[in-house]
């Protein structure tokens, strides 16, 4: 499981600075307005090896009548609430104000980690005047300047110790394949657990957003030993208005952390929107593999290759990491609803899928010989050999004489080829140059 840490603080001191920092993108609004940041945003980053997810909150404001700051401030409690650690970024220009005394005391009840961000420090004064706030009471206090990175390395390393090691973590898994059923709300999430369990182990409304929590559900069935992730819908953010709401798209990216496969579920009467992609895309860069099922596809309007079609827009969109195999059901009507896990224990096959080294170079060179790599000033790029890195999703390292001019397209082309010639459809896959 990847460890979260929530970055909370009053406004306008930096936090969405040091959020797009962490990320590596300018995801987050930045404004000197004060609480420009009114919605949550949700990265991934890592830091000596370790991943971990990033949660961005509005400002915190106690006691205020504005509709928009009362959420916040609910928000960033759930926030505190779901994380591992947090991060409590404070401003040295200002000093400590009445709104830091505030949060100090909201994250003292915590009993989390609380790591201290004196944010803009960028001089020898500041550095001297930001020990004032050791007054908040927490020892783990850190200078930063979010704009240039200054001292984001040492509290990086400081909340690093307090995560799993990775290996730790590795050693506790079971051999059981776990598979995370996610989606929109209301697309029939729980109406397929419940169809693959057959049971109403979930209460099934009208109602979007019924499911709250995740769910685990053990299935054994037809040879098949695998536990099931129900979550609650992901909902756009613009419409996440509920409290509870925010704390189930917490619940459902930490269960992407727990899932070896993420069953994406789709309306097929509503296509793909651009949220769908959004959670696509999260699953595949936390390294997951991805199964598409387009769910209700009995109340469309058919003619002929209307599935062909459906398929291909699908894959359109979602280029170019389009290998992923699309499932049409319908739970209503109990339509394929067996096959998602077929599809999904495929997938999972793949993604643990090992290519002997004789065979990847056997195939792989016979490819390089038909596309050499571009030269790098007059000389020949000469990739002498690969072999597949023993990760827990397939990597691959091509060792050469110029690692470094090799560019994207290129490894793109290498990634096609492995895909053209072993199964890795629905799992994403890694191409590193090394230098030989």
């Amino acid at each position: 499981m990847s460890y979260t840490i929530a970055i909370v603080g009053r406004p306008n001191v930096g936090k969405s600075t040091f959020f797009n920092r962490l990320i590596g993108e300018r995801k987050a609004i930045v404004d000197d307005i004060s609480g420009v940041t009114r919605d949550r945003h949700y990265g991934v980053s890592d830091w000596n090896g370790k991943e971990f997810n990033v949660i961005d909150t509005g400002g915190f404001v106690p006691s205020s009548n504005d509709v928009f700051e009362a959420a916040i401030r609910d928000q960033v409690q759930i926030a505190i609430e779901e994380a591992d650690a947090i991060i409590f970024v404070v401003d040295v220009t200002t000093g400590v104000t009445d709104l830091d005394d505030a949060v100090a005391e909201l994250l003292r009840r915590s009993k989390k980690p609380v790591f201290i961000a004196v944010n803009k420090v960028d001089n020898q004064k500041r550095a001297m005047d930001s020990a004032e706030f050791y007054s908040l009471g927490f020892e783990e206090l850190h200078n930063i300047s979010a704009i240039s990175g200054s001292g984001t390395g040492d509290l990086l390393d400081a909340i690093a110790k307090k995560m799993p090691d990775p290996s730790d973590e590795e050693s506790e898994e079971d051999d059981i394949p776990k598979f995370a059923i996610l989606g929109q709300p209301n697309v029939g999430k729980s109406s397929l657990l419940n169809a693959l369990l057959g049971e109403e182990r979930n209460v099934v409304t009208d109602i979007a957003g019924t499911t709250r929590d995740t769910t685990h559900s053990h299935f054994n069935k037809f040879g098949n030993d695998i536990l099931l992730i129900d979550t609650a819908g992901i909902r756009k953010k613009s419409k996440v208005h509920e409290d509870i709401e925010f704390y189930s798209v917490i619940r459902a990216i930490k269960a992407i952390d727990d899932c070896d496969i993420a069953i994406l579920m789709i309306d097929a009467q509503q296509g793909v929107e651009m949220q769908d992609l959004k959670i696509l895309n999260l699953a595949q860069k936390k390294r997951r593999g991805v199964v598409i099922v387009a769910n209700k596809w009995d109340l469309v309007d058919k003619s002929t290759n209307t599935a062909k079609r459906f398929e291909e827009d699908i894959l359109r969109r979602i280029e170019p990491n389009n290998d992923v195999p699309i499932v049409f059901i319908s739970v209503l009507e109990k339509q394929r609803v067996l096959k998602v896990l077929d599809m999904a224990m495929q997938v999972y096959k793949n993604k643990k899928r090992r290519i002997p080294t004789s065979k990847l170079n056997e195939v792989m060179q016979k490819a390089i010989e038909r596309n050499h790599p571009p030269t790098y000033r007059g000389n020949y790029v000469n990739i002498k050999y690969v072999t597949q890195l023993p990760t827990r999703s397939p990597q691959f390292a091509f060792f050469c004489n110029h690692p470094k001019q090799v560019k994207q397209p290129y490894r793109q082309y290498l990634e096609n080829q492995l895909r053209e010639s072993f199964d890795f459809t629905g799992v994403p896959i890694d191409v590193f140059m090394r230098e030989k």
